[in-house]
């Protein structure tokens, strides 16, 4: 096993009607700026049972966070912060909702010129305002990590940030927020937890076991919680364990000790930015791709996952690597997520090599968990991926 560090300061408050108890989370003083989505909050009883905790507290809405969160939009947010004196930050949402506060978080407190600065130049935050989350939509782990993804439309471009400085205070997760989730974003969180899993274990081995069974057991979750979670009927202990899976899945834990990947994420957010394409499905598109290609790499975890969370018993180490492959691909359209970029767009051709030149051009020579995978091979995996 590597050497590690780890530190996760975020309270994480689970369970029902535990929204109810915000209010001792937040400092007494503090002037809020709550902030959302596209108002399905308003819908199913999220704002109101929010709202009603906040009553002692001055709060200021910004709603309208898009399901990528925009620099745009968030630079209106900001513009609120700096003009009201906001002191305290709650996102209440998914993790879009819960990115954009972390770049508001961080650009509130920036020092430097230009905020977007902290996007293209991927600076940490050592110190950011602080905030809180009320977690709507279980899916990235954004409610209890330090990291974020941001859009930039009219660049179609997609940056990650992060720090030390961007955990949540607190997030609280109430799996009964779950019964109002479209079947299609649930489909997306279940991809999206189980791809964040396989990015940070599908790499190879450094004897770190008690990693290894804690990563596959998250995926052994989301299998075997996913028939239930795409029924008609709402189910809270399965909501509960699908909302803990996908916090575990990126909360760092996972990751400690054990090298990893992320390259199909990278791949990923390109096709976001490109087409406009849910974030979970991009990776679904990328990911049998990636592995095939990184097979020779990538094949004793392959052949363990096949194993351990496939139960595969037959076959060579090689048959059983490339029967991983296959069991993700089939598990991603049990959930009803199509895998090729075809399925998604007409105006494929060519995303190949815009993609592979925009890595170029930033610089990133060689991306996964031995640097091995250039803008040729990133190139050759979204071909295959059409």
């Amino acid at each position: 096993m590597n050497n590690f560090d780890f530190q996760n300061p975020t309270k994480i408050i689970f369970g029902k009607d535990e929204i109810s108890k915000l209010s001792k989370e937040i400092p007494a003083n503090a002037k809020v700026l709550l902030l959302y989505g596209g108002g399905s909050i308003k819908k199913n009883g999220i704002y109101e049972q929010v709202t009603t905790a906040l009553s002692n507290f001055e709060v200021l809405e910004f709603g309208g966070i898009p399901a990528n969160p925009e620099y745009a939009v968030l630079m209106e947010a900001l513009k609120v912060i700096k003009e009201e004196n906001i002191t305290f930050l709650l996102a209440v949402g998914g993790g879009s909702v819960i990115d954009g506060t972390k770049f508001l978080s961080s650009a509130a407190l920036y020092s430097g010129l230009d905020p977007w600065n902290i996007l293209v130049n991927n600076e940490r935050t050592f110190k950011g305002m602080p905030f809180g989350t009320v977690l709507t939509l279980p899916a990235t782990g954004s409610e209890m990590n330090s990291g974020a993804v941001i859009t930039r439309a009219e660049t179609k471009e997609k940056f990650a940030m992060g720090g030390p400085g961007l955990f949540p205070k607190f997030s609280i997760l109430d799996p009964q927020v779950v019964k109002s989730i479209p079947k299609r974003q649930i489909s997306n969180g279940l991809a999206d937890a189980f791809t964040h899993v396989m990015e940070q274990y599908m790499t190879y081995s450094v004897d770190a076991k008690l990693q290894d069974r804690f990563a596959e057991s998250i995926m052994q979750t989301l299998v075997e919680i996913a028939p239930t979670m795409l029924k008609d009927e709402f189910d809270y202990n399965a909501s509960s364990n699908f909302m803990w899976s996908c916090t575990m899945a990126l909360n760092g834990l996972i990751q400690k000790g054990v090298p990893s990947d992320w390259a199909i994420h990278m791949i990923g957010h390109e096709l976001t930015a490109l087409y406009g394409i849910d974030h979970a499905r991009t990776l679904a598109i990328i990911t049998e791709s990636h592995y095939t290609v990184n097979l020779e790499d990538k094949k004793e975890k392959l052949a363990q996952y096949a194993e351990r969370v496939w139960n595969v018993t037959e076959g060579t180490l090689h048959e059983k690597a490339l029967a991983g492959i296959e069991k993700t691909t089939q598990f991603f359209h049990s959930l009803g997520i199509d895998t090729k970029l075809s399925d998604y767009t007409k105006d494929y051709k060519g995303t190949a090599e815009i993609i592979s030149k925009r890595f170029e051009e930033r610089g990133w020579k060689g991306i996964g968990e031995k640097g091995k995978v250039t803008p040729t091979i990133v190139e050759k995996i979204v071909a295959m991926s059409y």
